[in-house]
């Protein structure tokens, strides 16, 4: 595969639109937070597949609004051969990897924010490390934010 660009990715992230059928089981509000993060989610997600890495879900919301999104599927098809030049499988947990070894959840989630740090525009805040706890998710997921302060630190410092 190619290298992807993550301009590409973003611009197809930007242009994607969401209808409300994507919020179907993701009631969660203020919705322009969960779509906010479902986009951040996207993004990294491209620079997961450039690198060949999988990354892990930090927020329960976020992973219902894609749920909502992968069952548009002509809609999500289409996203997923603009921004990633393939289909972007869910690989629910404990339902394996599609043949690249993933590692326990923290793993995948600390690799989320390896891939974050990778797509974050200048300035920008990610909003899916505590997003749940944010919108009132009953059983909220999340990463503590100790841990991807740490996780920052590690990537600036190159250890």
């Amino acid at each position: 595969m190619s290298r992807l660009r993550i301009d590409r990715i973003n611009s197809a992230v930007d242009a994607l639109e969401l209808p409300e059928a994507v919020f179907k089981t993701s009631p969660w509000q203020p919705r322009e937070l969960v779509e906010t993060g479902l986009r951040q989610w996207l993004r990294c997600c491209g620079a997961a597949i450039r690198d060949e890495q999988v990354i892990g879900m930090p927020s329960h919301a976020v992973d219902e609004a894609w749920h909502g999104l992968i069952l548009c599927t002509m809609r999500y098809q289409r996203f997923c051969d603009t921004a990633y030049g393939r289909f972007l499988h869910h690989f629910p947990d404990g339902e394996g990897s599609g043949g690249t070894a993933a590692g326990s959840m923290a793993d995948q989630l600390g690799r989320t924010v390896v891939a974050w740090s990778i797509v974050a525009r200048p300035d920008e805040t990610c909003v899916l490390w505590d997003l749940d706890a944010r919108v009132g998710v009953e059983h909220p997921w999340g990463i503590p934010a100790e841990r991807v302060v740490r996780i920052e630190e590690e990537l600036r410092s190159g250890s």
